[in-house]
């Protein structure tokens, strides 16, 4: 399983990642991106509302049950090897995270899922693909830009890099030429304002925006 997870993200290379959605709103969310292109999504957990832990991993296993057979879905921000347990039980497939936690990664690929922590700097990086990740996010990118993404990728090319923070259909290619494996896509892609209205059709038009961009 975490070799097919790998693969679908090389192939299609964008996560979308959502914040703060839940239940049928965040399932009518995956529906809209899937009819956009999009085949990953990662949900994150609120760490400043530490009760709506729950909540996340619920709408995870929804997911998963729904489209499992169509997207890959993950959890991101997760930050303690709590999290990877709960959100193993939903049925994640990758955990992604804004720090380089040495007990996170082993957790995650211990539990047969893919890793995908999160690095700015080379010792950091380098560091996170020791300790057994699959992908290190760059983050956050954005003000960074491309050109550092490019520095960064020259002497450490081995690493399967991802672009997250800041990027959007206009940069989201110049990440992707200066060596970017992939890219996650949170307030470009994933509009608040659309899924509270239910434009989800305009989510579905972001979303091949992004893959066309790409």
């Amino acid at each position: 399983m975490r070799e097919q997870i790998i693969e679908q993200v090389l192939e299609h290379k964008l996560i979308a990642i959502v914040r703060g959605v839940y239940g049928e709103d965040c399932l009518n969310l995956a529906k809209a991106l899937y009819a956009g292109g999009i085949r990953m999504l990662e949900v994150t957990f609120d760490q400043s509302k530490p009760q709506l832990l729950p909540q996340t991993s619920d709408t995870i296993r929804l997911l998963v049950e729904q489209m499992g057979d169509q997207m890959a879905f993950g959890a991101g921000t997760v930050t303690s090897t709590e999290m990877v347990e709960l959100a193993k039980g939903a049925g994640a497939q990758f955990i992604v995270s804004p720090d380089t936690n040495e007990a996170v990664i082993r957790a995650t690929v211990e539990g047969g899922m893919v890793s995908m922590p999160g690095a700015v700097t080379p010792t950091e990086i380098l560091a996170a693909h020791r300790y057994g990740a699959d992908f290190v996010k760059l983050f956050p990118v954005g003000p960074l830009g491309a050109a550092y993404m490019k520095a960064v990728c020259a002497p450490i090319n081995h690493v399967r890099l991802l672009a997250v923070g800041g990027v959007n259909e206009k940069n989201v290619a110049e990440f992707l030429a200066a060596g970017a494996v992939g890219a996650g896509v949170g307030g470009n892609l994933v509009n608040k304002q659309w899924i509270a209205a239910g434009e989800f059709d305009k989510i579905t038009d972001a979303a091949r925006k992004f893959v066309e961009a790409m």
